[in-house]
C-alpha cells in the first residue's frame, strides 16, 4: 500500500461501510452485490485481457465471446434478479463491451412493455433463449432526435395480412443501433404505420433481419457495421436498409395499439406509449451518469492522493497535488455532483417503476410527466458527467491522456449519452414544454400535484414585492434555505421563459418560429428546473441517514454542490432577487472552507463507491497506489516493445540516413 494513501486513509471521520451501505441501500445489499462482483472478477474466463493493442475485428470477436460466455455463467449461477443481473454485469463491463447490449436493454423490454399477451407467448421465450437475438432500429441517417420525422414505412397489405417495411430514401436507412451490424437476427423496427390510405404515425414492429439457422440477411435486407467511431470499438453498431420486406400483420406490437385483418387501426390511450423504451433508458442513463462520474472522480482523487508536484514552500518536499486549492477546487464539487446523482438515479429507477406499474393498471396521468422528468435529467445529467470526466482527466496531468488511466475510456464510453436517447438540447425543450403548460396552468390558479407543485407554491412568493424590495432567501449554510432559492429561481426562469415565448407570439409570429426564437430561454428554464430537482432530492435523501458521522460528511457535499451550483449561476440568483452581490464574496470563502473540510476524507469518500480494482481498470485508480511501477509494466507490454528494433528500421530509417 502507498504510504500516502494509507494515511488519507487512517484519517477519515466516518466509517466508509456505512456509507457504501446507504449508496447500495442497504449492507444486505451491499454483500450481496460483493459476492456477485467476485464471481466474474475470480472466473478465470474472465481474467482481464488488455484490448487496447487489438484490432477492431479483434475486438468485436472478443466482446461476443466473452457476452456469451457472461450469459451462460448467469444461468449458471443461478441468477435471475433483474437487479442482481445488473451487479454481475456492471463489474464484468469493469474491461468487457457486451455485445447483446440493446438486446437486453432495449429489445426485450420492448416486448415485454408493448407486446399483447398473444405476442408474449411467442416471443418472450424466444429473446430469453436468444433465439430471437435482437436490436432496437430507431435511428436513421436523416433523423434521430426528431423520431416523427422518421422515414421508414410499413404499410399494411389487407390481401395478405402482411405489413411491407420499406426504406423510401437515402435519408430512411436505419443507423447506429447497436449489435445491429453483424450480431442481431431480429430487430424492433419504429415505423410510419400506413393503413386504408392513412399515415397513423409511428409504431413499433418485430422484423426478422438475419436466418436463425443460418445468420444470413434475409431477402430485402440490406444490413452491415457503420465502421469505427469515437469509441465503442468492439460495438458493431449498424446500417439496415429494406427493400418490400414482408412480415405478419401479429409482427406489430399491438398492447396500446391495433391493426385488424381488414386493416382498420385502433390508436393507443397515448402517442407516447410507442416511446416507452426511451423512456426506460433515460431514466438509467441519469444512475450511469452517476457512476461514470464516480469512476472518474475516483481515479483523479486517488491519484492526486499519491501525486506529488512542484512546491508550496521552497526547500521542503513536494506536496501531494490534493492539497493545492485548485485541485480540490476542480475534483470536490465533481465528487459532490457524483454523490447527487447517485441519489437521483435512485429516485428516477423507483419513479419510472412506480409509473410504469400504473400505466400497466390503466392509469397514464403521471405519464407525461415522467416523459418530461426522464427527458430533462437524462440531459442535464449526462451533460455535467461528460465535462466532469474530462476535467478528472486534465487533473491527472500528462498521464490521464494515457489509456491505462482508463480515463480517455470512461469518456468515450460514455459522452454518446449526450445525443442516443434523445440529443440533449432538443430533450432540454422537450421538458419546456411541460414546464411552460404547467406554468399556464399555476397562473390560471389551477392546483398542481407532483413535482411541478413548486410552481403554484413560487407564484406569491416572487410577486409578493419587487425584487429591489425583498429581501434575500439565502442562508449559504442552510440546506434548507438553498433548496428554497433553487425552487425560486427555477420557477423564475420558467415564468421568463413562458413570457418570452408569449412575447413572440404577439410579434404575429406562428407557434413554431415562436418557439424557435425563445428556445434559449426555454432551455435555460429546464436547466435550472433539473438543477432544483437535483439539489431537492439530494438534500431530502440526507433525512434518511441516521450516522452521524456520514450524514455530516454527506451534508458537507450537499452544501458545496448547491453552493458550487449558485456561484456558476450567480446571475440567475441576483436577478431573482435571491441573493445579493456581497453574499457573492461569502459564498465563495464559503466553498474555500468547505473544500477544506472535505481534504480529510475525500479518499474515503470515493472508496465509498466500492469499486474494484477489476471495473475500474486503471492504473492511476489503483486501490493500493501504486501507480508508477505499474505503469512502467503496463507500457511494456505495448506490442511495439517485442523486439528491440523495429521492422520499419532496415526498411525506412536505415536506406533514408544511408542517402542524407
Amino acid at each position: 500500500m502507498n504510504p500516502d494513501i494509507r494515511r488519507e486513509r487512517e484519517g477519515a471521520t466516518f466509517n466508509k461501510d456505512a456509507l457504501t451501505h446507504i449508496l447500495d441501500g442497504g449492507a444486505e445489499k451491499t454483500r450481496r452485490r460483493r459476492e456477485l462482483e467476485l464471481l466474474v472478477i475470480r472466473d478465470p474466463d474472465f481474467q482481464y485481457e488488455d484490448h487496447n493493442f487489438l484490432s477492431r475485428s479483434e475486438r468485436y470477436e472478443s466482446a461476443v465471446k466473452k457476452s456469451a460466455q457472461m450469459i451462460l455463467k448467469i444461468r449458471e449461477h443461478g441468477i435471475s434478479d433483474p437487479d442482481e443481473i445488473y451487479y454481475y454485469k456492471n463489474v464484468w463491463r469493469g474491461h468487457h463491451h457486451e455485445a447483446f447490449g440493446l438486446h437486453y436493454s432495449m429489445f426485450l423490454p420492448t416486448l415485454y412493455s408493448q407486446c399483447d399477451s398473444e405476442q408474449r407467448k411467442k416471443w418472450l421465450p424466444l429473446a430469453h433463449s436468444m433465439k430471437a437475438l435482437g436490436t432496437y432500429a430507431q435511428t436513421e441517417l436523416g433523423h434521430g432526435t426528431h423520431i416523427r420525422g422518421l422515414e421508414t414505412t410499413a404499410t399494411y397489405d389487407p390481401s395478405t395480412q402482411e405489413f411491407v417495411i420499406n426504406s423510401p430514401t437515402v435519408s430512411s436507412i436505419k443507423w447506429w443501433p447497436g449489435g445491429l451490424g453483424k450480431t442481431s437476427n431480429h430487430a424492433i423496427v419504429l415505423a410510419q404505420l400506413y393503413t386504408q390510405g392513412k399515415c397513423h404515425g409511428l409504431h413499433a414492429f418485430i422484423v426478422p433481419i438475419r436466418s436463425m439457422s443460418t445468420h444470413k440477411p434475409l431477402p430485402g435486407v440490406v444490413v452491415g457495421d457503420i465502421g469505427p467511431k469515437f469509441g465503442f470499438d468492439e460495438v458493431d453498431n449498424g446500417y439496415l436498409k429494406f427493400e418490400n420486406v414482408r412480415i405478419p400483420r401479429e409482427n406489430m406490437l399491438m398492447k396500446y395499439s391495433k391493426v385488424e385483418p381488414d386493416g382498420t387501426f385502433h390508436k393507443p390511450p397515448s402517442d407516447k406509449l410507442t416511446y416507452g423504451t426511451m423512456v426506460f433508458i433515460r431514466s438509467m442513463i441519469v444512475g450511469e451518469s452517476a457512476r461514470a462520474l464516480s469512476k472518474a472522480c475516483t481515479i483523479a482523487i486517488r491519484y492526486s492522493a499519491v501525486r506529488h508536484q512542484s512546491e508550496l514552500r521552497p526547500g521542503e518536499p513536494e506536496p501531494q497535488i490534493l492539497d493545492y486549492q485548485t485541485q480540490q477546487h476542480k475534483l470536490f464539487p465533481l465528487l459532490a455532483t457524483a454523490y447527487a446523482f447517485h441519489f437521483v438515479g435512485q429516485y428516477m429507477k423507483s419513479t419510472y417503476h412506480r409509473i410504469t406499474s400504473d400505466i400497466n393498471q390503466g392509469d397514464f396521468s403521471e405519464l407525461p410527466e415522467l416523459h418530461a422528468l426522464s427527458a430533462g435529467l437524462k440531459a442535464f445529467t449526462t451533460w455535467v458527467a461528460t465535462a466532469g470526466i474530462e476535467v478528472c482527466r486534465m487533473a491527472c496531468g500528462g498521464h490521464g491522456y494515457s489509456r491505462c488511466s482508463s480515463l480517455p475510456d470512461i469518456y468515450v464510453t460514455f459522452t454518446p449519452t449526450c445525443t442516443y436517447e434523445g440529443e440533449n438540447t432538443v430533450m432540454m425543450l422537450q421538458t419546456a414544454r411541460y414546464l411552460v403548460k404547467s406554468y399556464r396552468q399555476a397562473s390560471e390558479g389551477q392546483q398542481l400535484t407532483g413535482i411541478m407543485s413548486y410552481l403554484n407554491e413560487a407564484q406569491h412568493r416572487l410577486h409578493a414585492q419587487p425584487v429591489a424590495n425583498r429581501p434575500t432567501v439565502i442562508d449559504i449554510s442552510d440546506l434548507a434555505s438553498l433548496v428554497e432559492a433553487y425552487k425560486l429561481r427555477a420557477a423564475k426562469l420558467v415564468e421568463l421563459a413562458t413570457k418570452s415565448l408569449q412575447g413572440e407570439l404577439q410579434k404575429h409570429k406562428n407557434q413554431e418560429d415562436a418557439w424557435n426564437n425563445a428556445a434559449i430561454d426555454l432551455v435555460r428554464a429546464s436547466d435550472a428546473h433539473c438543477h432544483y430537482m437535483v439539489v431537492k432530492l439530494f438534500v431530502s435523501r440526507l433525512g434518511e441517514v441516521g450516522d452521524v458521522a456520514v450524514h455530516s460528511v454527506l451534508s458537507t457535499l450537499a452544501v458545496l454542490y448547491a453552493l458550487h451550483g449558485v456561484s456558476q449561476n450567480s446571475g440567475d440568483f441576483l436577478q431573482a432577487g435571491l441573493l445579493s452581490v456581497p453574499q457573492l464574496a461569502q459564498i465563495s470563502e464559503k466553498i474555500k472552507e468547505l473544500l477544506t473540510q472535505l481534504r480529510p476524507n475525500a479518499v474515503v469518500l470515493v472508496d465509498a463507491f466500492d469499486y474494484p480494482d477489476e471495473m475500474l481498470n486503471s492504473v492511476l485508480g489503483r486501490y493500493d497506489g501504486n501507480v508508477y511501477e505499474n505503469m512502467f509494466e503496463w507500457a511494456r507490454k505495448s506490442p511495439l516493445n517485442r523486439t528491440e528494433v523495429h521492422q520499419s528500421y532496415h526498411k525506412y530509417l536505415k536506406p533514408l540516413q544511408s542517402k542524407l
